[in-house]
Parts: C-alpha cells; structure tokens; sequence
C-alpha cells in the first residue's frame, strides 16, 4: 500500500475494499453496529472498522463467524478477503482441464501457498469422492473449514 502523503491512512487496494464494502452494507442492511458486530463475532470494535476499510484481513475463523451473522456465503466471502487465492485458480484452469479435483491436485503452486500437507490432500481428496466440486477452489474452502474445526 502507498501513502496518500496528506497524512490520511494509506490507500485501500481495491479487492480489499471491495471485501470491506460487503461487510458495511451487510452490516448496515441488518441495522448492525460496528460495535454490536464486534460483539457478536467476538473481536474488538476498531478491528471491524478496520475490516471495512480493507486495513486488515480476517482469519478463515473470523470469515466464518462473519458469513453467520451477516448471512453471507461463506466460501465467497473467503474469496474476497483472500484474492490471491481466486488468481491461483484463475491462472492454473485456463492452462487445466478435467475435473475441479484434477486440477486442484496438479496445481502445486497452490498447495504450497495454503502449506496442504500429504495427509490433507489424501482426506480432500476422499472428500473429493463424496460428490463432485464445481471448481478447485471449492477444495480450498473445504480445507479451511476442516482446519478451523479440527483447531485446538
């Protein structure tokens, strides 16, 4: 991020602002404070403020408790606090074909990125059999959700 130079805070990048502005209209649609947000996904007021301006990125568990009250999906809500991801699958599905599972298995650049150990990939990919994902990323949303339940 550059600075302005008038001493106003830095810049926002416009994927991160465009994740900010969800989480304020959303906020607002549902007549929601920062502050009573701030309560009920149990993080300081400043740090909701500072989400909606695109200062600071959420955690997949903050994401998570985010797409609960805001009543908002989840894995897309990922996508926006976490642009580089979608621009992995962007760049590695027009050089892939097959299904979401085989180019999420040959994308290694990705896996490296998210650190997917060998004992992940074997369980995505048992995931992978239970029904067919539409995209790699969907696997990348799988991951998260099964870190953040399986978090001490």
């Amino acid at each position: 991020m550059t600075s302005r130079g008038d001493g106003r805070h830095p810049k926002v990048r416009p994927r991160a602002s465009q994740f900010g502005r969800l989480i304020r209209e959303r906020r607002r649609l549902l007549n929601l404070t920062q502050e009573e947000l701030a309560r009920r996904i149990r993080v300081s007021m400043p740090f909701v403020g500072h989400l909606e301006t695109g200062h600071r990125r959420p955690s997949e568990k903050t994401i998570a408790k985010l797409a609960k009250v805001l009543g908002l999906n989840q894995q897309e809500l990922f996508l926006l606090a976490n642009p580089g991801t979608r621009a992995f699958f962007r760049s590695h599905s027009r050089e892939s074909t097959g299904s979401a599972w085989d180019q999420f298995k040959r994308n290694r650049q990705l896996h490296r990125a998210h650190k997917i150990s060998p004992t992940e990939m074997g369980m995505l990919e048992r995931a992978a059999l239970l029904g067919e994902a539409e995209t790699p990323e969907d696997f990348i949303f799988i991951l998260n959700t099964v870190r953040r339940l399986l978090k001490p």
